[in-house]
């Protein structure tokens, strides 16, 4: 395949220029008039002396006065001799220094009426001596003065002008509406589906849109259209602009990218422009994929929010709709998306002929995250003890950009401690980090870490006894993150549901800790915070969108929870009446009050239990899975779910 060069003919420089003027010449006048008007209002002044009336009177008087020409209320004039300046002494044993020859002197009421000076003046000066009312220079100082500020105010409107119309090249502010998508050639190191692990079913259902860039005749044969726009839609971290990278590289096409936050200015009709150059130029180097990454920043609702509609936003979203409309089923341009807030976007954006095809972009399973660590651990020296599986097996949840940041921190770790090779307990160490967050400079001591230490406690002996739990991996009360104390939670298999009872086990497990608190010392403390808002969070989901409530029934009581900002609700809307509203409450208060009392009720039978766990914790600081088995014996038989961490 011939290679095409590295950056298409833009639209702009396919058309010709239209004439403009010459910016150099505003720029020169504007240089002369600032000469002028500076000579104008210095005028020489430099060469003038200016002395008092006093002064000038008494060099009359000694006839050292050869010029004088009254002009208003000043006096312009000549000395025969400059004379000694008495006001300007240099220092005590210094002479004073002499004024220049030519002088000027402002005239008192008095000096008009003063016919001694009318005298002096006849007899010492003669024919020097000259009166004449003053020039008027209002008009030229005032022409001189605007003249700069108008002509600068001139260049910026001209510069401005140009600024609005695309098909203008040159000036300070030339490319202002260009499209800043960046193209990416296929050069000696191209992105493939190999290099994007798991997504099975994602990657089949892209192999379509590969098949049509590289034989669009295939397709065009019976008729078939593909879809001009692929949205792809999940939760950040999952590899959607990769995916969009990878379909290029597959097929072999020019692959241009840009972020939707990139089309809005503060100019209304710049992001347009740069929507219409930014297809044009697809379309030259067409067959080509267009990839929008976080279309939501343009794409959203139209005419909603908070304050109504934004009119640069919403006429970039139009002319990306109709730019699509264009599209004809010869032009082999795909527009690829991504976005991990599909319900913000537009319907017209979403409907068919446009973005059509929507694929969803999950986060791994087992069999990806695998494939997932052996991609991200190719140039990393690993040990022989190293097992993928049982590394994937303890990350459920995690999106291929966090296995690649565990995988990036286990190499750090490991070369602080000096290894030659990454072993496995560097990637727990790095997974550690990753799930709790990174250890702090706090150390515990005292009541804090004792209450701690059977917070914690609280949490993994219920958690090993509760059937229907996950299994407990690990305990600490070494301050992580935001986090004084941890215990987490790991499951031996995936899940995409969860029952009743396993909700109920949950909510029994967070509110351990509290219960623990309360049965040893008496008392609660405030690191039971987080631990009450995520079981407040699921028994109202319970109640309220799962149907989970003998009181209430099969009825979904859902809130809206749309920030106004997205382009959504205005105001929270409920379809339920107040009475409905209360026994909600009353029964997430249910709930949770019964979570909390037969958390109480086990935690006081397993006293024994709860003792010997937290003094051991209060002494290691950090126990995991087989130390805790060697102290208080096998956990139950249960069914295994999602990870969670539950953090004090």
């Amino acid at each position: 395949m011939e290679k095409r060069p590295s950056t298409p003919t833009p639209q702009s420089d396919r058309n010709t220029p239209r004439a403009r003027p010459n910016s150099s010449i505003i720029w020169i006048l504007l240089i002369v008039a600032a000469v002028v008007l500076l000579l104008y209002t210095s005028k020489g002044e430099s060469k003038v002396s200016e002395v008092k009336y006093g002064f000038f009177f008494k060099q009359l008087v000694d006839d050292n006065v050869a010029e004088a020409r009254v002009e208003g209320r000043r006096l312009h004039g000549k000395f025969r001799q400059p004379p000694l300046d008495p006001e300007g002494k240099k220092g005590k044993d210094e002479n004073v220094l002499t004024l220049k020859e030519q002088f000027v002197a402002i005239l008192p009421d008095s000096a008009f009426e003063d016919q001694e000076l009318n005298r002096l003046l006849r007899e010492n000066v003669g024919v020097g001596y000259s009166a004449a009312e003053p020039a008027d220079n209002t008009l030229m100082l005032l022409f001189l003065y605007l003249l700069f500020p108008i002509g600068l105010l001139v260049v910026i409107w001209i510069m401005f002008r140009r600024t609005r119309d695309q098909f203008l090249g040159g000036g300070v502010l030339a490319g202002f509406t260009k499209s800043p998508a960046r193209r990416y050639e296929s050069g000696e190191k191209q992105i493939t589906f190999d290099d994007v692990a798991g997504l099975t079913g994602v990657k089949h259902e892209l192999q379509e849109v590969v098949e049509f860039l590289k034989n669009p005749e295939r397709f065009q044969r019976l008729g078939g259209r593909v879809p001009k726009g692929v949205l792809l839609m999940g939760p950040p971290g999952t590899g959607k602009t990769l995916l969009g990278r990878a379909v290029a590289g597959e097929a072999g096409v020019p692959f241009f990218s840009i972020s939707g936050s990139e089309f809005i200015q503060m100019f209304v009709g710049v992001g347009a422009g740069r929507v219409r150059d930014m297809f044009a130029t697809a379309k030259a180097a067409a067959p080509a994929i267009l990839f929008i990454d976080e279309i939501d920043a343009v794409g959203r609702h139209r005419g909603t929010g908070l304050g109504g509609g934004h009119d640069e936003r919403e006429q970039t979203l139009n002319q990306i709709l109709s730019e699509m409309d264009g599209f004809t089923q010869s032009e082999s341009v795909i527009v690829m998306a991504a976005t991990n807030r599909p319900d913000v976007l537009d319907p017209a954006l979403l409907r068919p002929g446009r973005f059509d095809r929507h694929i969803t972009v999950d986060r791994p399973n087992f069999k990806g995250r695998v494939a997932i660590f052996k991609v991200h651990s190719r140039e990393v020296p690993l040990a022989d003890d190293v097992d993928f599986d049982r590394l994937a097996a303890g990350s459920v949840g995690l999106t291929g950009a966090d296995i690649r940041n565990l995988v990036n921190e286990a190499a750090l770790w490991a070369t602080r401690e000096g290894k030659d090779a990454v072993d496995m307990s560097d990637f727990e160490h790095a997974r550690d980090r990753v799930l709790m967050g990174a250890k702090r400079e706090e150390v515990l001591i005292g009541k804090e870490k004792s209450m701690t230490a059977y917070h914690e406690a609280g949490h993994a002996l219920l958690g090993w006894l509760s059937e229907g739990a996950d299994r407990v991996h690990k305990v600490t009360i070494i301050p992580r993150g935001r986090s004084l104390g941890v215990t987490q939670f790991l499951p031996d298999e995936e899940r995409f549901n969860i029952s009743e009872s396993e909700l109920h086990a949950r909510l029994l497990i967070m509110l351990g800790g509290r219960a623990a608190e309360k049965l040893v010392f008496n008392e609660y403390s405030a690191g039971a915070e987080n631990d009450l808002k995520k079981a407040t969070e699921i028994a109202r989901r319970m109640v309220t969108q799962w149907g989970m409530s003998e009181r209430l029934g099969p009825i979904a009581f859902h809130l809206s929870d749309d920030h106004p900002f997205l382009g959504k609700e205005m105001a929270e809307s409920r379809h339920f009446s107040e009475h409905t509203a209360q026994v909600v409450d009353e029964e997430i208060g249910r709930i949770l009050r019964t979570a909390d009392e037969k958390a109480a009720e086990i935690l006081t039978g397993q006293r024994e239990k709860l003792d010997r766990l937290a003094a051991a914790l209060e002494s290691a600081e950090t126990l995991e899975q087989r130390e805790i088995e060697d102290l208080i014996g096998p956990p139950a038989q249960r069914p295994v779910g999602d990870k969670r961490t539950d953090n004090r």
